[in-house]
């Protein structure tokens, strides 16, 4: 393979990787939208909802270890291939048969698809590169947002009209995406060209750490826990952002485009400061920006509880924008502080910080806000982002 080809294919694994995240996340990002649909279909409480919303999130983290162990000893095909079942049967499940009892089996299929598809395709991109590594990450996490941005309002009055064909059609394009990404994907070998930015596999084996001792080293914990914060926080907004907005009472235009805003605000900020940290360092960008995220997040409460509908909107896109760059610097940074070879499992392994991430954005924060209220709930969430963020300052390594 000669070098100019070579550095032509990277942008084109990017580019199915992109295809992949894009529509497997819909199973997240648009479920602030369809929440309500299915739960008329299936006779749902709010505590069933958060709880199947919590399922899918446990079964995502959970379908990611094993997709990477295979993926980093046979490459990206079979898992791929694997996950278009999954996502497939779930969207479908839920469309043709939406009761309760077997709702949490199509969205724990479901969620062990978009594990699946999100670790292999958001590990492509440091398999190839070095120097753009937070760039090329951020483009393809950017999709697994922004793909539903564009998509909520389309997606929102198909499952209010029409909810059996709108699930089928979102199962069938998460499918093929997988497919396509399973036909195009390929991993780097030792017959690679080596230059500044083409990884080989020879070269990073030599520093590769396995993910058992991964797990013995302080570094670890602390990305677990702030990513625990990251995954909580986050999915809290996106799972509770539209019943918020209700409780509120803001009108049901500005629910939906605080749903919509949230989504940008992972596209965009997860590609922008996902760049950002290439210049000004991975540390500094993580701890800040989940500073911020904090602070915004308090102040999406106080605009909402006054009725600024529209500051509400934009602040909780504000909130995503500065919670999301973690998802561009975490793959980065399991790949630099513990080698490239056995990257996407160890990935894979702090990537399971979403499962307790999921469990306090859905049924916990459910339970909070019974028991708190919805306001009071979402200044803890502020309170533990802001908290995150003083422990990467001080706790992580300077990268």
């Amino acid at each position: 393979m000669d070098i100019n080809r070579f550095r032509s294919s990277r942008w084109l694994y990017v580019g199915a990787a992109v295809v992949i995240v894009g529509a497997a996340g819909t199973y997240q990002f648009a479920w602030s939208v369809i929440r309500a649909p299915i739960g008329v279909q299936a006779g749902a409480s709010e505590t069933v909802l958060g709880t199947v919303f919590s399922v899918m999130i446990v079964s995502q983290t959970l379908a990611a270890f094993p997709a990477g162990w295979i993926r980093d000893r046979h490459g990206p095909h079979v898992p791929l291939l694997a996950g278009s079942v999954l996502l497939t049967a779930g969207f479908a499940g839920a469309a043709l048969m939406p009761t309760v009892p077997v709702l949490y089996l199509w969205f724990a299929l479901g969620g062990a698809g978009v594990g699946i598809a999100y670790d292999i395709a958001v590990n492509t991109p440091s398999q190839w590169f070095v120097n753009r590594r937070g760039m090329a990450t951020g483009a393809v996490s950017m999709a697994f947002s922004g793909t539903s941005f564009v998509l909520i309002p389309v997606i929102q009055r198909g499952a209010e009209t029409a909810f059996t064909s709108t699930l089928l059609v979102l199962a069938l394009a998460a499918g093929i995406a997988s497919l396509i990404g399973a036909a195009i994907i390929r991993d780097p070998d030792g017959d690679s060209p080596v230059q500044e930015e083409t990884p080989t596999r020879s070269a990073v084996d030599e520093s590769a750490v396995t993910w058992r001792s991964m797990l013995r080293t302080r570094q670890f914990w602390v990305l677990y826990l702030i990513f625990v914060v990251v995954n909580g926080v986050g999915l809290m907004l996106l799972e509770k952002v539209v019943a918020y907005a209700g409780q509120l009472g803001l009108p049901t235009a500005a629910a939906t485009a605080a749903a919509s805003l949230v989504a940008l605000g992972q596209a965009t900020g997860v590609v922008v400061l996902g760049s950002v940290s290439d210049r000004i360092g991975h540390k500094r960008t993580l701890a800040g920006s989940l500073v911020i995220c904090g602070l915004s997040l308090a102040a999406t409460v106080v605009v909402g509880q006054l009725a600024f509908e529209w500051l509400f909107v934009a602040l909780a896109g504000v909130t995503m924008f500065f919670r999301s760059p973690s998802f561009a610097i975490m793959p980065g940074l399991t790949s630099q502080y513990y080698g490239q070879r056995y990257a996407s499992e160890n990935y894979a392994v702090l990537l399971t910080a979403k499962l307790w991430g999921g469990i306090f954005g859905g049924t916990a924060t459910s339970v909070l806000v019974l028991s708190l209220g919805w306001s009071q709930t979402f200044y803890i969430a502020a309170a533990l982002a802001v908290v995150a963020g003083i422990l990467a300052s001080v706790a992580l390594d300077s990268s």
